[in-house]
């Protein structure tokens, strides 16, 4: 990861709670602007560029251009500590120790995975801490959703994996030194036994099989048979903590509770590898420790050197990557949700319009919803009150929500509901059921009176969503002019009572 100046603003598009989650964090992130590099990159492509990496090769200088126009904007304090700083300033006054020497093959590679219309990439580099220390990173980064468009949000986590590096790299020195390591490694090793495997594979391509895949689709139980023909010779004290087990037997007579659900499918596809002849892979795997717990894994594979032919020593590597799973789908959660009614958000609205237009299922209902009096209350009573108005829609239509429905919060005081392949019954039945709820929301709290005006319309196949939308829209500005026509009559009714019965009037 090469990168150019920071900033220590504090990013704009961030909700309530997430800077909080974001310092807390275990794992070192980095929320970075990429957009300067977008419009670097689209200006290459209109020069006609094509090959990336060819035209960094030309002229190495390129790659630094393309660091210089990432911007950091902020880091968590993990990452401080990670690299031994004493504050953020020091960080940037001193990135350039911290991002030195043999990283630049890893740079270019993450360029061209952004090159290719990735929105995240991986690479494995190197940095050092600011006292000269250095340090193997697994680099994760992700273009925030919303922000896909000009690369402006990217969240970058960097999970320390020096230890394990350190040990494959002293398993090729001496055998010895390498126990040690795997031991007391802090990182989950396992040594196996694959040689059974290779045996059953030279079988299956001895008989003809060309498509293996196509040969696991049609005979599961391969895969199955493969499964059990694995040997666990030996863990490390680290993967019998991981995994919450009393010692190294207690995980080795417990496999089938770690290994399990989709497994299967991970399993298959590391067979698939190991038959195209790949003897080192990396993946992301769930498993689970003995109590039940999920593990988010990612999973190295390489057959030690020299065992190539039979594959009877196998080093697996396992690193919990389950923080950062964690953060990724905290910061996905956000991305399709209202921080303040914890409905689906319009970005999700736009992308579920889009989604039932081709898939359906119709007929499609679609209902627009508002709220009554907000500006009032908003002008009157301030803007906590507002919101608290707006909280309470949201546990109303939350309580909406089921399979085949869907709620919605697509603007101030706007919200949408869509039932795809819902009878006329059903629609009726959540419009009453809307009503009910808000009767009781009502009388739950003491503060200002909840109004819902609703509008619907149906969407039938081979009809435009948005039509539909628009009628929903109309119908329910409908109900609103009725709501406030009404409550304009009340009010000068209530004027000319008082007028007909004040002192005045009656002398």
């Amino acid at each position: 990861m090469q990168l150019g100046n920071l900033s220590d603003s504090q990013p704009e598009t961030w909700g309530t709670s997430l800077p909080e989650f974001f310092e807390i964090m275990p794992n070192s992130l980095w929320l970075e602007d990429y957009s300067q590099l977008y419009e670097l990159f689209e200006n290459w492509r209109s020069q006609g560029i094509t090959d990336l990496r060819d035209y960094l090769a030309e002229d190495v200088t390129r790659v630094a251009q393309c660091s210089a126009c990432i911007r950091v904007l902020h880091v968590n304090r993990k990452t401080l500590d990670m690299f031994n700083a004493a504050s953020f300033d020091e960080l940037s006054s001193r990135l350039s120790e911290v991002l030195r020497d043999d990283m630049l093959e890893a740079h270019i590679e993450e360029l061209e995975q952004l090159w290719g219309g990735n929105d995240r990439f991986e690479s494995k580099s190197v940095n050092y801490t600011l006292n000269g220390e250095r340090l193997d990173v697994l680099i994760r980064a992700v273009i925030l959703p919303d922000h896909k468009k000009r690369w402006d949000r990217v969240l970058v986590s960097l999970d320390n994996i020096t230890e394990l590096e350190n040990a494959h790299r002293r398993v090729l020195a001496s055998e010895q030194y390498a126990r040690g390591i795997f031991e007391y490694a802090p990182v989950s090793l396992w040594v196996e036994d694959f040689h059974r495997i290779k045996i059953l594979l030279e079988e299956v391509r001895e008989r003809g099989i060309t498509d293996f895949r196509t040969f696991t689709d049609v005979h599961p139980d391969f895969v199955e048979q493969c499964m059990s023909e694995i040997k666990v010779l030996d863990v490390n004290q680290y993967t019998i903590d991981m995994f919450k087990a009393k010692n190294k037997q207690d995980l080795l007579t417990r496999l089938p509770e770690v290994f399990r659900d989709d497994m299967r499918d991970h399993f298959r596809e590391q067979l698939i590898d190991l038959w195209d002849g790949k003897l080192f892979m990396q993946r992301e795997v769930l498993n689970y420790e003995l109590d039940g717990n999920p593990l988010n894994i990612h999973l190295q594979f390489s057959v030690f050197n020299g065992h190539e032919k039979h594959w009877d020593l196998v080093l697996l590597a396992l690193t919990d990557i389950t923080a950062r799973k964690k953060a990724e789908a905290y910061l996905e959660y956000l991305g399709k949700h209202d921080v303040l009614t914890k409905l689906k958000n319009r970005s999700f609205y736009v992308d579920e319009i889009s989604r039932l237009d081709r898939k359906g299922p119709f007929p499609v209902t679609v209902i627009i919803i508002d709220i009554n009096n907000l500006k009032t209350i908003n002008d009157t009573l301030g803007h906590a009150a507002g919101d608290d108005l707006l909280r309470r829609a949201g546990e109303i239509l939350g309580q909406l929500n089921s399979k085949g429905v869907t709620a919605m919060r697509i603007g101030g005081d706007e919200f949408a509901v869509f039932m795809p392949g819902a009878t006329d019954e059903a629609r009726t039945n959540l419009l009453a059921n809307l009503k009910k709820l808000t009767d009781l929301n009502n009388q739950f709290y003491n503060g200002p009176f909840l109004q819902l005006a609703a509008g619907w319309s149906v969407c039938e196949e081979g009809e435009r969503l948005e039509d539909a939308l628009r009628e929903a829209d109309h119908l329910m500005y409908e109900e609103k002019r009725k709501f406030y026509a009404m409550q304009s009559s009340d009010d000068d009714a209530s004027r000319q009572s008082t007028l007909i019965n004040s002192p005045e009037r009656q002398s």
